[in-house]
């Protein structure tokens, strides 16, 4: 017999076997040796009462042993197959490429970067010197902006295709099984790498190809049908279905759609800065403690606001976490975050951001959103004065319109530099912000503190345009072939929405071609 049941334990019983079968057996009321196994189908931190506890959702198996096994995926050798061209190798274009194997199609993966080991090296060159390559950084190469963006697996995509398949696939290319249970998954950015590489050489060993260093230059197009692309303005690379998850960073493909008369659209975004707090601050305000118990993970918070008919939000937030220089031109600062997998850094950031609405941003360019973006990163870099220097200011300084005279210790190491930053950010996002900020305080003890630091800008949040696609084929409705795919295109925001989306295209093109 199985039955279901949520139990609650302490923190320092959420790993004890022993204390979770007592819990169980009193909770089912039978005797402790009556439950042969148990398996967790999902855990939770429920930090809303002054004692901390963890929320277990457990299946029992009373006299019977359990037979469930995870699934292990599979694929057939596709060397002579149909070919699907991919662009894009992050979390969309990989999860794609394995939904093609499974449906006996042959990807082929063209990556703009390089793969996440020769990466690494300009990664470096940017935390250390400043120094962009704009072809690898942290938004392009193999993996995508995902590699290095903490692994955070939480979505609401629940409508939208299998999460648990996303998760399992992650887990049997060398994920930890505990995100397929945790309420709020997490990989971490120094595990990613090599659970990215492992994916590409499922896809390799099956007949799939992977190419780097290969970026999209041109579409092959010929009456209203796509048939192929051009990479490096050379090489021809032919097939009749190709999938566009290039990401919302790769400015160029939309430019590139536009200056071929191909229907694009602008989109709605969020723009503000990353906020980064001493980890102990949010753990204090969020545990009710003074010192965070080696039980309890680092804290994470999440806040929304209106002000004014317009939302402020927490976006990314990253516990354990550094900010990280996002930028893929050479004059323009971008901040992200991630966290290692331990989520042991000593602060705490988020993006927190203000949405910026068509009606902001007037005329009819379908790239004025794009462009509206890309000015204030260029004017957040000439505030820094180069080398990816940030602008920053102290919380409350921002607020009550003051110069910081110092900056606090901080996690981004190309450095920060104390600015005004109403100079960069648009009158509507600084007054949304100064209006949200304090609220935010009120809502958590501590939040609000000239502790915490403002750094621009966050402006990555969302896909600035939208790649418009028909609802039942995922076509392009001027291309038949092209299938616009996850954030670039305007229909994710995530990995693990990302990755159903690449899911979701691929099983288009094979249901479209036995229409």
């Amino acid at each position: 017999m199985q039955k279901e049941i949520e139990i609650t334990l302490a923190p320092q019983e959420v790993s004890n076997e022993a204390s979770i079968l007592k819990v169980l057996a009193t909770g089912l009321k039978v005797e402790q040796a009556a439950i042969k196994s148990y398996k967790i189908l999902k855990r939770s931190i429920d930090a809303r009462a002054k004692k901390v506890i963890y929320r277990l959702q457990v299946r029992a198996f009373i006299n019977e042993t359990d037979q469930e096994q995870q699934p292990i995926f599979t694929y057939p050798k596709v060397d002579s197959a149909k070919k699907v061209i991919i662009v894009g190798a992050g979390p969309a274009g990989l999860f794609a490429a394995l939904q093609c194997l499974e449906n006996g199609l042959k990807p082929i993966l063209v990556e703009r970067g390089k793969d996440v080991k020769q990466r690494r090296r300009d990664l470096a060159a940017i935390n250390k010197q400043g120094i962009v390559n704009t072809e690898s950084n942290y938004c392009y190469g193999e993996g995508g902006a995902g590699t290095y963006s903490d692994g955070k697996l939480y979505t609401r995509s629940n409508k939208r295709g299998d999460i648990n398949k996303v998760l399992q696939l992650f887990v049997q290319h060398g994920a930890e099984q505990d995100i397929l249970i945790d309420a709020r998954p997490h990989i971490g950015t120094n595990k990613l790498p090599h659970i990215i590489t492992a994916i590409r050489e499922t896809i390799e060993q099956a007949g799939g190809e992977v190419l780097f260093d290969s970026k999209l230059t041109d579409l092959l197009v010929s009456d209203g049908k796509i048939k192929g692309i051009v990479v490096n303005q050379l090489q021809e690379i032919l097939a009749d279905s190709v999938i566009l998850a290039t990401g919302h960073s790769a400015r160029d493909i939309y430019k590139l759609l536009h200056h071929k008369n191909i229907l694009i659209e602008a989109k709605p975004f969020a723009l503000g800065v990353r906020i980064e707090h001493p980890q102990q601050i949010i753990d204090r305000a969020q545990y009710h403690c003074d010192i965070r118990s080696e039980f309890l993970p680092p804290a994470y918070y999440s806040m929304v606001e209106q002000v004014k008919a317009r939302g402020v939000f927490s976006f990314c937030m990253c516990p354990g976490g550094i900010i990280a220089p996002c930028a893929t031109g050479t004059d323009e600062i971008v901040v992200n975050g991630w966290s290692p997998s331990k989520r042991n850094n000593p602060y705490a950031s988020s993006g927190t951001v203000v949405q910026v609405t068509l009606d902001d941003v007037q005329g009819y360019d379908p790239l004025r959103m794009l462009n509206f973006q890309s000015e204030i990163e260029k004017l957040a870099f000439e505030a820094g004065g180069g080398n990816l220097v940030a602008p920053a200011q102290r919380m409350i300084d921002f607020v009550e319109n003051r110069l910081s005279v110092d900056l606090p210790k901080n996690s981004y190491l190309p450095g920060t530099k104390s600015v005004m930053l109403d100079n960069i950010l648009p009158d509507f996002v600084a007054s949304s912000l100064k209006s949200a900020l304090p609220l935010f305080g009120k809502k958590m003890k501590g939040y609000y503190t000239n502790e915490a630091i403002l750094v621009g800008v966050e402006s990555r949040t969302s896909a600035p345009v939208r790649i418009p696609r028909d609802k039942e084929t995922l076509q392009h409705p001027q291309l038949a072939g092209l299938y616009p795919c996850a954030e670039g295109a305007g229909y994710a925001g995530g990995i693990v929405s990302a990755a159903i989306d690449g899911i979701n295209c691929a099983n288009a093109i094979l249901n479209n071609s036995r229409a």
